[in-house]
């Protein structure tokens, strides 16, 4: 079923962007266009790595995975979703966020999207987080919800159903890529397995 709304998104956004392709071919100027792929991660100072951690994992689901041993600083590397989040131990309490309980909508943070944000929300409250909820409805009626907490650090992460508004660009600077057209970074699933046995 997942695949079949994939596909589909897939295809509106093909049939969405047929202009943007017609404008490419006429000679469309590509020097506003960089060669990336997608984001890779989010780096973040952390107070205590190992709460961190358990934060990601278990709040988000982030898997830990290997990183350099080159790294000779104490820190994480977790991933999932697409995206990679690179914890790394602060020795500077001034660098991290001075009020970890406060919550303004309107502070940096990260978005994950959800496709369950009543799931989500339950999970929060199940686990005593403290979370500020909000639905923002645009001109054309469509309602994003949007669920906004804190790590143990301060750092905000945003929850949300973005996926229900359009991707409009305000100018004719170039196609948007989707997540459909990152590279997907190769899995060694092989590890787990031997662990296993």
């Amino acid at each position: 079923m997942q695949n079949q709304q994939e596909e589909e998104k897939i295809k509106r956004y093909n049939n969405n962007n047929k202009d943007d392709e017609k404008a490419e071919d006429e000679g469309h100027d590509k020097e506003t266009a960089a060669p990336l792929l997608a984001l890779n991660h989010v780096s973040r100072l952390c107070r205590n790595v190992k709460e961190s951690i358990e934060f990601y994992t278990k709040v988000l689901g982030f898997v830990p995975i290997e990183r350099p041993q080159v790294l000779d600083f104490e820190g994480a590397w977790l991933f999932n979703y697409g995206v990679g989040i690179h914890l790394v131990q602060s020795n500077h309490e001034d660098r991290l966020p001075s009020d970890p309980q406060h919550l303004d909508p309107q502070d940096n943070h990260i978005s994950f999207q959800c496709e369950d944000m009543e799931e989500m929300e339950r999970k929060l409250k199940e686990m005593n987080i403290k979370y500020k909820k909000e639905t923002l409805k645009t001109e054309e009626g469509i309602a994003i919800d949007q669920l906004f907490f804190k790590d143990p650090d301060g750092f905000m992460v945003e929850i949300c159903n973005c996926e229900n508004l359009k991707l409009v660009p305000t100018d004719s600077s170039g196609k948007i890529k989707l997540p459909m057209d990152r590279h997907t970074p190769p899995v060694d699933t092989n590890r787990n397995n031997d662990a296993a046995d």
